[in-house]
């Protein structure tokens, strides 16, 4: 990593158990003037590095409800930068992106938030095909950015899974993507997935309910900008009765996932089999609740 001025803002790393990835993480945020990692009360060696690399660590206890763990970061940590990058602990910021970043930062009409695509390595190899990465908005002003809230029935989840951020003002998109890339292993991989699928299963039934995501969110509309394309497109999938197979089908043929060998046909078997674990879920869900309120 080349030497950079440190720039006006904050990186947030939230994280549990992460120690496979941390350093790696933060190694390459030395140009933002504050790092804070916040925590779920990890059982490994994640505080210990996170703290020997010269990181603010800060511990969250979860309550229920909202807010989640970012968003409460945004609500209660003392942010004194203008700018705010968003991070995962199995993403790395590369050199190309910290130079968009800083001309961002150092602009004097720059836009109130930016796109940055998260770009997907798996298995030890980036993915130029496929169509696994995806652009979500993480460097925002300091107070123009905050997490949709989707309604959902109960989960245990702490942290925002596909929530997206709301931004009040003008975005802009940036062209480096990120690496992000997990070095937890296949196994951990899966797992995590399989606890998402519970909790985007809690808020697909929700919706299917009561046609509505919540009240402070990101509506699907067709004509919209990309966050709100995505979710349109969710909406008429989710009712489709071969949907796992679309998603296949997306991923590995019209997206050319095959042109990355075994690993892409892997990919694609796991994004089909998340939609499967999603599926069977809410049905799981409609069963337990046919007695009683459909949507309780």
């Amino acid at each position: 990593m080349p030497d950079y001025p440190k720039l006006p803002l904050t990186a947030l790393v939230a994280v549990k158990n992460e120690e496979a990835n941390i350093l790696r993480c933060l190694k390459a945020l030395t140009p933002a003037l504050q790092v804070v990692v916040i925590d779920s009360h990890s059982e490994d060696g994640t505080v210990n590095l996170a703290r020997g690399a010269g990181a603010t660590v800060t511990q969250f206890n979860y309550r229920g409800g909202h807010p989640k763990k970012r968003q409460w970061a945004l609500d209660n940590l003392e942010i004194s930068t203008p700018w705010v990058l968003l991070i995962d602990a199995d993403e790395v910021v590369p050199a190309q992106l910290w130079q968009e970043i800083e001309k961002v930062t150092i602009s004097r009409e720059p836009c109130d938030a930016y796109y940055i695509i998260k770009g997907f390595h798996f298995m030890g190899r980036r993915f130029r095909f496929g169509g696994f990465s995806h652009s979500a908005i993480l460097l925002f002003r300091t107070g123009r950015g905050c997490f949709e809230r989707l309604e959902e029935v109960q989960t245990k989840h702490d942290m925002e899974v596909h929530e997206r951020i709301i931004v009040t003002g003008t975005v802009g998109k940036l062209k480096t993507p990120l690496i992000h890339e997990d070095f937890k292993g296949l196994t951990a991989y899966i797992e995590r997935h399989n606890q998402y699928s519970s909790w985007e299963a809690a808020v697909r039934y929700r919706y299917l309910c009561t046609q509505r995501y919540g009240a402070a969110t990101i509506q699907p509309r067709l004509v919209g900008n990309s966050q709100e394309r995505r979710r349109f497109l969710k909406t008429i999938a989710m009712r489709l009765p071969f949907e796992p197979l679309l998603w296949f089908v997306y991923h590995y043929f019209l997206r050319l996932g095959f042109l990355e060998g075994r690993r892409g046909l892997i990919a694609s078997n796991i994004r089909a089999n998340y939609i499967s674990q999603v599926r069977a879920k809410i049905y799981e869900l409609s069963l337990r609740n046919e007695q009683s309120s459909p949507c309780k």
